[in-house]
């Protein structure tokens, strides 16, 4: 299993657009990584139509995406002329690569596996993981779903405004945060090297009189 801030683990695999090894697919880029149970499965269907119809956002972010689901690059290439037809996108080839994982090999070495869930035969299904990737190939983020929960691509669309943006700055972006909204400033900026990063800044008063809920906008950043 991988843990936040290890390095990914550079696998080989057959994919929808061939070969890849995964360091070099990513290319010094931003990525997120989401797994699947199985082809032809109806959540799934729905899921990848989803980041078909979201691939601006990601590509306006500099993020590559990746899928992972546990059948072959046949099935996989059949299965995607539905996935289009669910996201009414007509135009040619496919916006991203689906890594093949038929022996599950991936699912197994990368903590994917539900226990709790089932398929046909008896195994345990793979579960809904999301793993966001940075430039380094150091795993930042990681979500993982019961096979029978559809995820959220809006949430994880803020959360990677969020650790773009807190990987620029001394910030943290506080619960339910969205982008536009105020940011933390870290408590481990000093109040006196502050103001050389925002040019906004408020503290809110707390019973305990510790200064540590500084606040400050999106527009008071320093470039």
């Amino acid at each position: 299993m991988v843990l936040l801030g290890d390095e990914f683990p550079n696998f080989k695999a057959n994919t929808t657009i061939g070969e890849i090894q995964f360091h070099d697919w990513l290319d010094k880029k931003w990525a997120i990584f989401f797994s699947h149970p199985s082809d032809y499965t109806p959540v799934c269907t729905t899921e990848l139509a989803e980041v078909v119809n979201l691939m601006p956002e990601f590509e306006k972010r500099n993020f590559k995406v990746i899928a992972l689901s546990c059948d072959s690059v046949a099935s996989h290439l059949g299965w995607i002329e539905d996935i289009k037809s669910y996201a009414k996108c007509y135009s040619e080839g496919f916006p991203y690569p689906i890594i093949a994982d038929e022996n599950r090999e991936l699912a197994v070495q990368l903590g994917m596996i539900d226990p709790l869930e089932k398929d046909k035969d008896g195994l345990p299904l793979t579960a809904r993981a999301v793993f966001i990737i940075d430039p380094e190939a150091k795993m930042r983020l990681s979500i993982l779903y019961p096979a029978t929960t559809g995820r959220n691509f809006r949430e994880v669309l803020r959360v990677m405004d969020s650790l773009t943006l807190t990987e620029k700055y001394p910030v943290a972006t506080p619960v339910n945060w969205k982008p536009g909204d105020n940011v933390m400033i870290l408590p481990t900026l000093s109040e006196e090297d502050a103001p050389s990063f925002f040019a906004n800044i408020s503290t809110i008063a707390l019973p305990s009189e510790k200064k540590y809920l500084r606040m400050t906008n999106c527009d008071g950043l320093v470039p």
